[in-house]
């Protein structure tokens, strides 16, 4: 079992900056594959970017290419999600997730591939 907290969220202007932590508790979390997700209100979750359990591969989704980073550190069973050049299309709530055990460099793409969810964080960008 694995327990996820975010935290970073907030409110910041176009052109800004933040940084979603996930906080991962239980066993493991190295080997877990994790991802960033978001939903707006009435629009399905969706992908924001995903990382292998060792951080050797990432994937994006094409509108946050060249704006976000995601990243981990295993020895702080943290999972970052760097947010620069903020949009308004940015604004919603932000999900970390996490499955595994996972084997070499696989990252996920779906929902419906994680088997552990936080609790969510709000993000609002204004113009």
């Amino acid at each position: 079992q694995v327990q996820l907290v975010e935290s970073g969220g907030g409110s910041v202007q176009a052109g800004g900056s933040l940084r979603l932590s996930c906080a991962a508790a239980g066993r493991a979390f190295s080997s877990y594959a994790m991802g960033w997700f978001r939903q707006a209100p009435g629009k399905e979750r969706e992908v924001v970017a995903a990382i292998s359990w060792s951080g050797s591969n990432t994937h994006y989704t094409d509108s946050v290419k060249g704006r976000f980073t995601i990243s981990r550190d295993n020895a702080k069973n943290t999972a970052y999600l760097q947010m620069n050049s903020l949009i308004p299309e940015d604004t919603s709530v932000y999900f970390c997730a996490a499955t595994g055990p996972t084997f070499g460099g696989s990252i996920y793409y779906g929902a419906t591939d994680y088997d552990y969810w936080g609790q969510g964080t709000q993000v609002t960008v204004s113009s």
